[in-house]
């Protein structure tokens, strides 16, 4: 099982995130992580811009969106934007979208979140051939795509970036499986990817008669290398308390018995957190994304430190 790192929102104490993002990243790599997945909040700056500059400034690590929500851009410009990424990179940025929540859809952008299988059924319908290098002629309910892109750097088409798909319902991991390079999961605890996430995706491949090597199953859950369980579990339930309000992930946690978003923590000393890791890899993840949080420098590293010993490519 693949170890890489998720990092969630680009808004730090300093004044200048974009300087932060690339420090951050040259010292992962220079630690040994050869992956990062970054997510875009609604109310953070805007991800494939400081991206641009990171992945131009920080050279040998990949990185994700983990992930971009569809709504507010057309399949287009998202295409344009990941194909940029791609260029600037030589193919190291990974696509992860996904559609949000109702809440942020209808709440604060003021569109539809109703049917979201077919409204991403449809934009992949738009997305996927453009970054194929291929031109987009599709009319939906939802989503309308029509024309090609022109991206080619020095007569060379940027390499097409990999997509993932945020998807934890059965009718969206059956997508994911038919269309795209995987599924990025939050939340989701052991149970549920070895019962639910890991058969429905992969069922879905076979049944589009891809191989299941042809997709992944990419997990993130917090995690916290301490002594200190109860002080990290404090923590997790202020940062996360948010993620049981939100029903795509209360379904998760429902489905795996935790009663709240910080049971789904891996808290514990090194071979407590091992252990928890290599329940992941049985249930037939492929990458585990970490979301180190703890507070505390000291922790943060041995963390990390951990992870990095676990990496297996």
């Amino acid at each position: 099982m693949r170890i890489s790192l998720s990092i969630v929102g680009l808004t730090p104490d300093g004044p200048d995130p974009i300087d932060s993002l690339v420090r951050d990243l040259t010292a992962l790599r220079d630690a040994g992580f050869g992956r990062v997945w970054l997510a875009q909040l609604p109310f953070d700056i805007d991800l494939p811009t400081v991206l641009g500059i990171a992945l131009r400034a920080v050279d040998g690590i990949e990185v994700g969106s983990g992930v971009i929500p569809i709504q507010p851009q057309h399949p287009m410009q998202l295409a344009q934007r990941a194909l940029t990424l791609s260029l600037i990179s030589g193919g190291r940025f990974l696509l992860g979208i996904g559609m949000s929540h109702r809440m942020v859809a209808e709440g604060m952008w003021g569109v539809s979140w109703d049917r979201p299988v077919r409204q991403m059924r449809e934009y992949l319908d738009g997305l996927q051939p453009l970054l194929a290098g291929r031109p987009a002629d599709v009319t939906g309910e939802f989503w309308s795509t029509r024309g090609a892109l022109r991206l080619a750097g020095g007569g060379t088409s940027p390499p097409e970036p990999p997509v993932y798909l945020a998807a934890l319902g059965p009718q969206m991991l059956r997508l994911a499986g038919r269309r795209t390079a995987g599924t990025l999961t939050w939340m989701t605890g052991p149970k549920t990817l070895a019962g639910h996430i890991v058969p429905t995706l992969r069922q879905a491949a076979a049944d589009a008669g891809r191989s299941g090597s042809d997709v992944r199953v990419v997990a993130s859950l917090p995690v916290s290398v301490t002594d200190d369980v109860e002080g990290a579990r404090a923590q997790a339930v202020e940062q996360f308390a948010v993620y049981g309000t939100l029903p795509s992930y209360r379904a998760m946690l429902d489905r795996e018995g935790y009663v709240n978003p910080e049971d789904a923590a891996i808290i514990g000393d090194e071979q407590t957190v091992s252990q928890r890791l290599d329940e992941l890899a049985a249930a037939g993840v492929d990458e585990f994304t970490a979301a180190v949080f703890d507070a505390d420098p000291e922790i943060r590293a041995r963390t990390r430190a951990l992870l990095v010993s676990r990496q297996t490519g």
